[in-house]
């Protein structure tokens, strides 16, 4: 049998397959005389037979097959990485393979310091490079440790960002697999990449660098300088100097971002004589491989040691989202600045605009003032949109970074155990329910106002009911979805009355339970955590808790104002509808109406209200089969019953308690209907989204990402929800069950 695991130096170049391509290049660059660190390479044979006989084969092909990957949605995409690699994680390496792999290993790094790192099969290819998709991990020590690590790469062939370049990648369950080289870490002075020739300009190399070690530059935490540099004479033709603070280092617990001292603050982390050495290098590499190299680097004491080297490939097409997919994933310290900023910068600069927009009195305008405001509305808008876009939903990794680390380290049975230690009832929604929930406590505790109430008589100025509804109303109105309205024939205050003799009719939704599990989950956070190593459990825990707050506030903050941007068109409307208004202005509001249904076909907005949720004809409806099951990703754990009621923006109010909210999404502005529900069904999938945190915050039974739910289940259909398999199942539906209750009417 051939070696499964062999000292990097023996690895040939017909050995590509075997061991990967990180693995291919590094053992070329040491023969050809690159100074590259000792390593031994794990062939990914080793890698399917883990797989095969633990069985994890089987589980992979379940979490990648509840739905057709091109219908799933980024945030499920996520949430299936997450799973597998929880079964990677909580999965223990079989003996013989365990004690092959230390056999090798062991004797080489006892006690040193290693990088472990991911090698397949077209990773680092002349195609394609996939540079970040799989995961490498850095100071690892000791082999208990580095084992752990290599189950973590292999499950990296799976991770999010793997799984968005699949047919790139050719992943196939059977078929891939992943090899490993494990390999010596050399603390570098300083470190970078270089491109041996500039994509932009064929004469030029591109040098990067920073103090320190290369993760901080791979990760964009630390900002490197940049060189552009003549390929052919090796002159710097430029020099892009950066406010250098600070710099990744080794640590006993991995690697830590640390303070540069003053001296290397004003210093560039390259000499001028490393410049020639560098550039030499990387076109050696070129020559080496026959192609332009990216060429990962270190220098310790003046010697410059390979890392790895890769082929220059094109950029992806700007419209490719996959592209601003990958920039979602952010270090532990550039999550840290980015809460700074949505903190104290964006949120409350959110919060000015809308107070000044508000204030603006619209009906004294002349059309021609209107039409110009519409515009300037819009534009802020799309100024918050962007920024909403470009920095609020990255901060929401910080949530997806702590549930992996939690993970790592309690390695549960649950991979969302960790989503219950982070809510702190702190959110706009949660405060919101928390209102309404006393108002409910009020009203179970005093049988005589719950009639009154029933029978619309209203409770006598100053009592504990009328002082909490009074708040209620002045905090949050109604709080309707940005650009819809709630039923109409009732003011707010009626609205809440009745919605909270709905929340009465539940129990007690059980806080302090909830709190006390929160509480001793936290204990054991951090009590698995050395001493030394406390502190930054509880800033990440902290910061995650951040993250999970912002991920429903920002959005209210941004429908407020998309709410604003929207008001001078409906004062254009009601303009419109009275007579002959200025035909700009009138052009004006119907050119942004068309832009909107077009956004709504094409899925850019994924509309919930009525008219976009429109049920099929009498016709249509005698013919259509009706599913008797339906699959989505299992969001809230818990089984419940009971009578649907599918759900759109203008009937909110018509909900029951006891009902099963169907939707197409639950919209933060949504929240204060949960609480009645027994259980969630949403079309949009994922752990992450609104729904699915919500209902995990109440324990409510939940199932996300089910395809047309709110077209499939009929309002008043019995469903059960099973929140543990992510099956929803409807009961006393026959296989040609016509949907003609009402000419397939959803809304009551």
């Amino acid at each position: 049998m051939k070696e499964r695991v062999k000292p990097l130096y023996k690895v040939t170049a017909g050995e590509r397959d075997r061991f990967g391509g990180k693995c291919s290049a590094l053992a070329g660059l040491a023969e050809k005389g690159f100074r590259v660190p000792d390593g031994v390479c794990i062939d990914s044979a080793l890698y399917r037979d883990f797989v095969t006989k633990t069985g994890l084969v089987r589980r992979i092909h379940f979490e990648l097959n509840r739905k057709r990957f091109e219908d799933m949605r980024w945030e499920e995409i996520w949430d299936a990485a997450l799973r597998i690699r929880n079964l990677f994680v909580s999965t223990d390496i079989p003996g013989p393979m365990r004690d092959h792999i230390a056999s090798v290993v062991e004797p080489v790094f006892s006690e040193t310091p290693v990088a472990v790192r991911s090698s397949a099969g077209m990773e680092d290819s002349a195609e394609m490079s996939f540079a970040g998709l799989h995961e490498s991990y850095v100071n690892i020590i000791g082999i208990s440790s580095i084992l752990d690590h290599i189950k973590l790469v292999w499950a990296s062939l799976w991770s999010d960002r793997a799984l968005l370049y699949r047919q790139e990648l050719g992943l196939d369950v059977e078929a891939s697999s992943m090899g490993v080289v494990v390999q010596e870490l050399v603390a570098g002075d300083a470190s970078g990449v270089v491109f041996s020739r500039d994509p932009d300009d064929a004469a030029r190399a591109v040098i990067e660098a920073v103090h320190g070690l290369n993760q901080a530059l791979v990760d964009g935490t630390v900002e490197p300088d940049r060189w552009l540099v003549d390929r052919e004479s090796a002159k710097v033709l430029s020099h892009h100097a950066v406010d250098r603070k600070m710099k990744m280092t080794a640590a006993p617990d991995g690697v830590r971002l640390v303070d540069l001292d003053e001296r290397a603050r004003g210093v560039p982390p390259l000499r001028e004589e490393d410049i020639p050495k560098i550039l030499e290098a990387a076109l050696k590499a070129e020559r080496v491989f026959g192609r332009p190299q990216d060429v990962e680097w270190t220098i310790k004491k003046g010697e410059i040691y390979v890392l790895q080297s890769r082929p220059i490939t094109v950029a992806t097409d700007g419209d490719d989202k996959r592209t601003w997919y990958l920039t979602l994933t952010r270090s532990f310290e550039n999550l840290k600045a980015l809460r700074e900023r949505i903190e104290n910068e964006i949120i409350p600069g959110m919060e000015a605009d809308t107070a000044a927009l508000a204030a603006i009195d619209l009906t004294g305008l002349s059309d021609e003032a209107l039409t110009e405001e519409i515009r300037r509305r819009d534009q802020i808008y799309e100024k918050w949109k962007k920024v909403y876009w470009d920095e609020c939903i990255p901060f929401a990794h910080g949530m997806r970074l702590f549930g992996q680390v939690y993970n790592d380290i309690i390695r549960p049975q649950d991979p969302y155990q960790f989503m219950d230690l982070l809510s702190t009832g702190s959110t706009i929604g949660l405060m919101r329910n928390y209102l309404l929930g006393m108002m409910a406590s009020v009203v179970r505790e005093d049988a005589s106002l719950a009639a009154d109430l029933e029978a619309g008589r209203v409770p006598e100025k100053g009592s504990r009911f009328q002082v909490l509804l009074e708040d209620y109303v002045k905090r949050f109105g109604d709080l309707p979805p940005a650009g819809k309205t709630v039923k109409a024939g009732a003011d707010a205050a009626e609205r809440t009355v009745g919605l909270v003799l709905e929340l009465a009719k539940r129990p007690p939704t059980g806080d302090t339970e909830r709190q006390s599990r929160r509480e001793m989950l936290e204990r054991d956070f951090l009590g698995a955590f050395p001493e030394e190593r406390k502190q930054f459990a509880a800033d990440l825990l902290d910061l995650a808790r951040a993250s999970y707050r912002w991920r429903d506030d920002d959005n209210i903050y941004l429908a407020r104002i998309d709410a604003e941007a929207r008001r001078p068109e409906e004062t254009a409307q009601a303009r419109m509808k009275r007579g002959m208004v200025a035909q700009a202005l009138e052009v004006e509001v119907l050119e942004r109406s068309k832009v909107r249904e077009a956004l709504a076909r094409s899925g850019d907005r994924q509309p919930s209200d009525r008219s976009q949720a429109a049920s099929p004809g009498k016709e249509e409806s005698r013919k259509r089969f009706r599913a008797r099951q339906l699959t989505g990703q299992p969001a809230g754990p818990g089984i419940a019953t009971g009578r649907a009621r599918v759900i759109g923006a203008d009937n909110l109010f018509d909900f029951k308690a006891g009902e099963v909210l169907v939707c197409d999404a639950i919209e933060p502005e949504m929240t204060f209907i949960v609480p009645l529900a027994a259980g969630i069904v949403e079309r949009r999938g994922g752990m992450l989204i609104h729904g699915a945190i919500i209902a995990r915050e109440y324990g409510i039974p939940c199932v996300t990402g089910v395809p047309d739910a709110a077209r499939l289940i009929i309002t008043g259909d019995r469903v059960t929800v099973d929140g543990y398999l992510g099956i929803v199942v409807l009961e006393g539906v026959t296989s040609t069950d016509a949907v003609a209750r009402e000419g397939g009417k959803r809304y009551e």
